[in-house]
């Protein structure tokens, strides 16, 4: 077994490979951009090694500066995680050619399933179903929209070295089409170095089902079950799980073995990924491999007890698995959720800054949480926004669904946006809790993008009877004030006026030996929680259900939030709300006239200049942040009155991109 490895990634996947290594017993070797200099993987490894300037390209991407570091440390082999040069065949051979292990399979494997036209040529020959498309690369973006047109709307145009949503466009027009070549081609070069485009038929609600494999230097491979990867947004995984709850057993089998074929074909060793559609009637069709470690590979290993970051190492040393066909049983169900800094209120616009606040939920009952962030620590526009993959297991689906609501409840994050209010919205959904799901699943179910999660009565329950309860803690503490004066009525012996939005009620706590009672009206709620004062989180069993809400002030009262779902709740005398109904509402500024820059980003280029006519819909600029494009248009005919940014310009968020005046 090696002594020492070095990782060449940053990040959640850095530390996850770095407790594997440290559980074994092998030292870690981290390395660093500018950026990263105080970040967890550098602190969690057994020493760090600077590497170069921010930009990915200056550093985590140069495979000289990793080789250096890697002779420098005396490291034996290299993890790559995932991402960056993990599935560079070149960087495979600088390695080997270096003397050092590569912890991850071979060139010829890399190569052959690394470019989506090859593996697809590949996969056929195999006798593996693919999807029906043009596989030779498109020259331009008019050829692009001719090729759609013959395969038949709605296409998908995808960079042959793309991955993680990069690189991908579906079209439904001939105008989709052109932007969509044209933005699959710079990112896949700006990602990968490779701006080769293909085309194939867009198969409409699909499921996207993928199939773990490990394979050996000996010719053993074998699958460890499937992957249900099909809520997804913009082509990015945001919800996984394991085992799928549409397969059956003859379907999985069938999955696997043609997996396992298709492995064996290109002498694959280390942990990999067969990716497949999969239509309503279980028919699946081979989508790509990914020749390398999973994002979401927690769910795998939570089901099958099988640490697949031991066994790539193990592998890379030249053991036979230990494992066989026969060894691998799936017990309970495990869930991910992808936790992202990114703003779901904003069409999911990246966000960046500090994290003033990060408590992650317990890492106990069936919670894993696999991040390389920490309170403090920064999310930079350089590199990918997620924060954490949070990882419930149960023995049942439900139970991992319950356990996955409960943790995003108790996720506390502050100082930048997060993605958690639209995780929550989803896996509290209905259909997703029957597994009912397509890769369509987003679209369709929130189709104008996501507003929030819906006040519930229940919701709306939970924030009345935790507000009062926490107004009482808190009042009753303020009376035990050294100096201050008790009032003659103890606090908790008022009513109070509870409000969310228009809808108010008189609210009443009644302290009881071991718990406490709320009482609305006639009914009565059994409170029981060890709340203080300044906790972040309120959690409690109310009416021997468990609850946890997020906590943040307000002006008159708490801001909660459970469920996805977000509300003020005012606590306030009975004059006190008489007094704020009189108070007149505050306005807006109209700002409807101007485009503004949705995120920090690079401006690429500005399509319009002053004095130009715009129609709604029309594209006005690209701006690009954390790696991805993002085109920006027009929402209504208009004439463009002053332009105040230009390519190359790095703008804040909500900074004047231009203005527009009313056409006449």
């Amino acid at each position: 077994m090696f002594s020492k490895i070095l990782i060449a990634n940053r990040g959640e996947i850095a530390c996850r490979v770095i407790k594997t290594a440290r559980k074994m017993g092998i030292k870690t070797v981290a390395v660093y951009s500018e950026a990263d200099t105080d970040a967890l993987h550098v602190e969690m490894a057994d020493e760090a090694i600077f590497i170069g300037a921010a930009a990915a390209a200056e550093s985590y991407l140069v495979a000289h500066k990793i080789l250096a570091a890697a002779k420098q440390s005396g490291a034996e082999a290299i993890h790559p995680g995932y991402g960056f040069l993990s599935e560079r065949a070149d960087f495979v051979e600088a390695v080997q050619a270096a003397g050092l292990a590569f912890i991850g399979p071979d060139p010829r494997a890399i190569r052959a399933m690394g470019d989506k036209i090859t593996s697809k040529e590949l996969a056929a020959k195999a006798g593996v179903s693919t999807v029906p498309g043009h596989m030779e690369i498109i020259k331009n973006a008019e050829e692009a929209v001719k090729i759609s047109g013959q395969i038949g709307y709605p296409v998908m145009l995808k960079a042959t070295a793309g991955g993680g949503g990069k690189g991908m466009r579906i079209a439904y027009s001939d105008r989709e089409a052109h932007e969509g070549y044209l933005s699959a081609q710079n990112e896949a070069r700006n990602s990968f170095g490779d701006d080769r485009v293909f085309i194939e038929k867009f198969v409409e609600e699909p499921r996207h089902i993928e199939i773990q494999v490990l394979g050996d230097k000996h010719g053993n491979v074998i699958y460890l079950g499937e992957r249900e990867c099909s809520i997804q947004r913009r082509h990015q995984k945001v919800v996984e799980e394991a085992p799928s709850p549409f397969l059956d057993a003859a379907t999985r089998k069938a999955m696997g073995e043609e997996s396992v074929a298709l492995a064996k074909a290109v002498d694959y060793c280390s942990a990999g990924t067969v990716e497949f559609i999969v239509d309503k009637n279980k028919n699946f069709y081979f989508l790509e491999m990914n020749t390398r470690l999973q994002v979401e590979h927690p769910v795998t290993e939570e089901i099958t007890g099988i640490d697949l970051v031991e066994q790539m190492l193990r592998v890379a040393t030249g053991e036979k698995l230990a494992i066989t066909q026969a060894d691998v049983t799936l017990t309970g169900w495990a869930m991910e959720t992808r936790v992202y800094a990114e703003d779901p209120f904003r069409e999911f616009l990246p966000s960046i800054g500090r994290l003033s606040r990060y408590i992650p939920p317990a890492q106990a009952d069936g919670v894993r949480v696999d991040t390389g962030v920490f309170e403090g620590a920064e999310i930079s526009m350089f590199y990918d926004p997620m924060i954490a993959k949070l990882v419930t297991y149960g023995e049942t689906r439900g139970s991992a669904i319950a356990k996955q609501r409960m943790a995003l409840d108790e996720y506390y994050i502050r100082g930048i946006s997060h993605n958690i209010p639209f995780l929550s919205a989803l896996v509290a959904h209905p259909r997703f809790a029957a597994g009912d799901m397509t890769t369509n699943f987003i679209a369709e179910e929130y189709p104008e993008g996501f507003m929030g999660g819906a006040l519930t009565p229940r919701i709306q329950t939970l924030f009345t009877v935790a507000a009062a309860f926490m107004n009482a803690v808190e009042k009753s503490r303020e009376s035990q004030i050294p100096g201050k004066i008790t009032e003659l009525t103890p606090p908790q012996d008022r009513s109070w006026v509870v409000s969310i939005g228009d809808s108010a009620v008189d609210a009443r706590i009644v302290p009881l030996e071991d718990y406490a009672e709320v009482a609305i009206g006639q009914k009565r709620y059994k409170v029981m929680s060890d709340w203080m004062p300044g906790d972040p989180v309120f959690k409690a069993l109310i009416n021997d259900e468990k609850v946890a809400i997020e906590i943040d002030r307000a002006p008159i009262g708490y801001r909660l939030t459970n469920d996805g779902v977000s509300a003020d709740v005012r606590i306030q005398s009975e004059r006190g709300a008489a007094l704020y109904r009189l108070m007149p509402e505050k306005v807006a500024a109209d700002m409807s006239n101007y485009l503004l820059c949705p995120m920090p980003g690079l401006i690429v280029s500005v399509a319009v200049g002053v004095g130009d006519t715009v129609k709604a819909g029309q594209a006005l600029a690209v701006v690009e942040a954390m790696k991805m494009e993002n085109i920006l248009r027009a929402e209504k005919d208009a004439t463009v009155k002053a332009v105040g940014a230009k390519a190359g310009d790095s703008l804040a968020v909500d900074e004047i991109i231009m203005e527009f005046e009313e056409t006449p």
